[in-house]
């Protein structure tokens, strides 16, 4: 499946990523510039992992996937939030 996604509801063609800040890219444009070793590695490679992402996410979609991201602070932050999230979109199907 693109992207390997962290949690897949086959039954539901659902997929959830916890994508991690640094990784991913959160904040990129200000996260970028606080970057001050090796930047021309890191760099390029948090954008090519950004590109990878909104290629895999529309990959899935294309194949009738819903797609939902999360990054890993929101979910230590507010769990309840992200998890009412995924269950607010499983509860549109009929049991």
């Amino acid at each position: 499946m693109p992207g390997q996604p962290d949690l897949a509801f086959s039954k539901f063609k659902l997929v959830v990523f916890v994508d991690g800040e640094f990784w991913h890219g959160y904040n990129w444009e200000v996260k970028k510039l606080s970057i001050k070793s090796n930047r021309e590695f890191w760099i390029p490679k948090i954008e090519r992992n950004m590109q990878r992402d909104k290629t895999n996410n529309e990959l899935l979609e294309k194949q009738g996937w819903h797609v939902m991201r999360f990054w890993a602070n929101d979910i230590k932050k507010n769990l309840d939030f992200c998890v009412g999230e995924i269950v607010s979109y499983l509860k549109q199907f009929p049991q």
